[in-house]
């Protein structure tokens, strides 16, 4: 198939590499003619492992271009997916000045019949809405709207999309139905499902699987800060816990907070549909509210050691993005903790592999940022680490202890073994599982 993608942000770009991929010839719209100029040379505008081999594969081959132009970029696509932003408005709620400006041009430019997929995560009711702006100027046998929700996780994105645990595809026209099956069977040969629902529910399915899992990662949360208080270790409560077959083990490791570009926008949004429908839905205003504190839960543990004012304490920072092998800083935990570390007079030196130029676009000078993660440490007060990069799972201790000016580790991701942390003579505070505070080193 010819598929136009407008939009090449995270979603635009995964979605639009990996249907080439397949076989099918793709073209990227964006209005940012400097980003698109970028990708034509060659260059992936974001970080996701395994992207940049198929992008570069792909646009050789020519199966996948870019262009600013929208009506050059839907000439002759069958299927037309809009993967644009829908940030939170002041209200909380998700802004669809983009989706609906789109569709609004498509309605003028359209001449035959196209599929048009909303990818972005939008409300329900949204497929009605991208409807009312198509048939303004166009008639309704030229189109179908599908809502087709993504479920890419940052990090592993290009693993989600070419072999993903579902296809969820909300419509109700057979001729689009089978369209879309068309198109999604390539990814599916090993018999997991294409789920076809009509599109609110598609749209609501998509709110509800990310909800669910910010709700889990919070509850493990209030779970390891109840462990502080009564002297239990979260891992052994989480493996308990994981055991289970009605739980299981994913989505159950306490830290600090969950952030990124789907979890606080999208709980947030469907929090603002349920008060749009006069529903009082408590368990996400819990979630939101837990979730915000968590991520200052680290920088209360750095102030009881050193106290309320961190003047003249530096403190070493490993991981910047919200979880790793992706850069995304959007409501990392890492700006929250910066913020709270800087306004008590500390001093930061911070490393992490892919994220800090988006941190610096941010801070300035207000924090040093390092070229090596060790270099974080030279006369660092403490260690707190983040995020959880595999490069930080197994350090060099001895070298770790010879850098601070004192053997003090402040780990929000509980990366490291308990007795490991008392053999080798620091002090170490994690999440809800208690104090090591070992004196002397075992040699």
């Amino acid at each position: 198939m010819k598929i136009a993608v407008v939009g090449t942000g995270y979603v635009g770009l995964v979605t639009g590499t990996c249907f080439a991929e397949t076989g099918n010839n793709v073209i990227c719209v964006d209005i940012d003619e400097n980003k698109v100029q970028r990708m034509r040379n060659g260059e992936v505008p974001i970080y996701e492992p395994g992207l940049e081999l198929l992008f570069e594969r792909n646009t050789k081959q020519g199966r996948l271009h870019f262009t600013t132009n929208l009506k050059e970029a839907i000439e002759g696509a069958q299927v037309i997916f809009l993967a644009l932003p829908t940030p939170p408005g002041e209200d909380g709620s998700a802004d669809l000045s983009y989706i609906l400006g789109v569709a609004k041009d498509l309605s003028s430019i359209i001449t035959d019949y196209k599929v048009i997929v909303d990818k972005s995560t939008v409300p329900v009711g949204t497929s009605e809405k991208v409807h009312a702006a198509l048939v303004e100027n166009l008639d309704e046998s030229l189109f179908d709207v599908v809502s087709n929700p993504e479920f890419l996780r940052e990090g592993v994105a290009v693993d989600d999309f070419l072999k993903p645990d579902r296809v969820v595809i909300g419509t109700s026209s057979d001729k689009a139905e089978k369209i879309m099956r068309q198109l999604y069977e390539p990814f599916v040969r090993q018999g997991n499902p294409i789920i076809f629902m009509d599109e609110r529910s598609a749209e609501m399915t998509k709110y509800a699987a990310n909800s669910y899992l910010a709700t889990r990662i919070t509850f493990m949360n209030e779970i390891a800060n109840l462990c502080e208080m009564v002297g239990a270790n979260v891992d052994k409560v989480r493996i308990g816990m994981g055991s289970d077959s009605r739980i299981g083990k994913r989505f159950l490791f306490p830290g600090v907070g969950y952030g990124g570009s789907c979890f606080p926008k999208d709980v947030q949004a469907l929090a603002k549909t349920a008060e749009s429908n006069a529903y009082d839905f408590k368990i996400l205003k819990s979630v939101m509210s837990v979730n915000n504190k968590q991520k200052s839960v680290l920088v209360t543990k750095i102030k009881n050691h050193f106290g309320e004012d961190l003047s003249g304490v530096t403190i070493g920072i490993w991981g910047l993005a919200f979880k790793p092998n992706t850069d995304d800083i959007r409501e990392a935990p890492a700006l929250y903790i910066i913020d709270g570390l800087l306004e008590a007079g500390a001093k930061i030196k911070a490393f992490d592999p892919e994220a800090m130029s988006n941190v610096k676009a941010i801070y300035g000078d207000k924090i040093q940022f390092v070229d090596e993660q060790y270099e974080a440490l030279i006369d660092a007060d403490a260690l707190a680490i983040i995020t959880e990069w595999s490069v930080f799972r197994t350090p060099s201790f001895t070298v770790i202890k010879e850098l601070l000016k004192q053997p003090v580790i402040f780990d929000g991701r509980n990366l490291y073994d308990l007795d490991r942390m008392k053999e080798k003579g620091f002090y170490y505070e994690s999440i809800g599982r208690g104090t090591i505070q070992a004196e002397v080193a075992a040699e």
